[in-house]
């Protein structure tokens, strides 16, 4: 059996997707109990030049639902600001995306591998496969925002370990 390009995206989108959903939960909780204002966690930075955590859960869904979106159009484009999402807006949108994640099939997804895709920033605009879209630029950052997110919820005082980050393992039978 061959590894495919769902295998390499969308499985492992659907994965930490999980993940960031479970740990916006036990965290969410975990503030409640020491009463933590929200609105401080969304405005949290890991340092002066970041972006706060309210972007980078928008970064993770706009580096996997956004991306599958780009693969398909050929068109991808930084993500908006979205400055007035709160924390229940931001697990709203964890939700969305995993839901139309999960109605990929491999079949579509497979199909997508060569297409072009070109990433608009201002004004350039850079040539990519589907594939190599998808593998070298949205995946890793992807994982970057999802690690980011994890960093600042622990950096509050979130109890979350490693487990929490990776989610549900794909175990064997």
């Amino acid at each position: 059996m061959a590894f495919s390009l769902y295998d390499a995206t969308v499985a492992n989108y659907l994965q930490i997707l999980g993940a960031v959903s479970g740990f916006l939960e036990k965290s969410l909780a975990h503030f409640r109990e020491k009463d933590v204002d929200l609105v401080q966690i969304v405005e949290t930075r890991l340092a002066p030049d970041m972006l706060p955590f309210r972007f980078q859960i928008v970064s993770v869904v706009h580096h996997s639902r956004g991306a599958m979106e780009a693969a398909k159009n050929g068109v991808f484009a930084p993500p908006t600001g979205k400055t007035d999402l709160d924390y229940a807006a931001l697990q709203a949108l964890v939700t969305e995306a995993r839901n139309e994640l999960s109605g990929l099939t491999p079949e579509t997804v497979n199909t997508l591998f060569g297409r072009d895709v070109i990433f608009k920033v201002g004004d350039r605009a850079l040539p990519f496969t589907a594939d190599g879209f998808l593998m070298s630029f949205s995946l890793p950052n992807f994982f970057f925002h999802a690690t980011t997110a994890y960093d600042i919820l622990r950096q509050t005082g979130a109890p979350l370990g490693k487990r929490d980050f990776m989610g549900k393992l794909k175990l064997k039978g």
